[in-house]
């Protein structure tokens, strides 16, 4: 049976900005009540009362609170190191029988050089492969008969550490990416283990996202 607080709840949820301003607390509660009552009217089949949104608006908005800042918060606080490197190149490949063994291939000269950075991810359909473009030679070399996807050039990295408890505590990856969104950060590649995850940033924008990441901290 639907009721207007489900109602309200189920609309706030399917706007992510709308959400984290509502937990933050800087929305006029009344103004906003105002400017949904069409559409949850429409969804709820018949009139609604303004006061009955307000109050819904305030309960989910002190909901909101006690999970962010007592959660997600205390993981957010306990970010380890931030790793930053510059200078890297992302290469998508389509998935091939042949694809594994180019990897070892590259792998294999990789391992012979210092202070290279190299990381992979395998989906379906594509192979992704992420290195530092010192050894772009490398990646041509053995993959040239492989169908390129995409090659983007100018990226950074920023790898970040997470406490273990950021596994049984959701919404942190969302709480990070959308403070991210809100500076107009494009991330390229997202590539995680259970502890710690990296993004890919263009060279020109991975001052903002690691100053954005280290103000979580604070």
């Amino acid at each position: 049976m639907k009721t207007v607080s489900s109602i309200v709840e189920n609309y706030i949820k399917t706007k992510p900005f709308l959400l984290n301003a509502l937990s933050l607390g800087i929305i006029n509660l009344t103004s906003l009540s105002r400017n949904i009552m069409t559409e949850l009217e429409s969804e709820f089949g018949k009139e609604v009362k303004q006061g009955a949104v307000v109050m819904s608006l305030k309960r989910l908005t002190e909901e909101l609170d006690f999970k962010l800042n007592h959660k997600i918060n205390k993981v957010i606080k306990n970010i380890g190191e931030i790793t930053v490197r510059s200078e890297l190149t992302d290469y998508t490949f389509a998935a091939s029988e042949t694809v594994l063994n180019k990897q070892a291939d590259l792998i294999s000269d990789i391992n012979a050089l210092s202070d290279i950075f190299y990381t992979s991810s395998r989906g379906v359909n594509e192979t992704n492969i992420v290195v530092s473009s010192s050894v772009n030679h490398l990646v041509e070399k053995h993959f040239i008969r492989e169908k390129l996807i995409q090659k983007l050039d100018n990226l950074a990295s920023i790898t970040v550490k997470l406490p273990k408890e950021n596994i049984v505590v959701p919404g942190i990856y969302y709480f990070i990416f959308q403070r991210l969104a809100w500076e107009g950060i494009i991330i390229n590649e997202v590539i995680s283990t259970s502890n710690e995850f990296t993004i890919l940033v263009g060279e020109d924008q991975v001052d903002v996202a690691f100053k954005v990441i280290k103000d979580l901290k604070n």
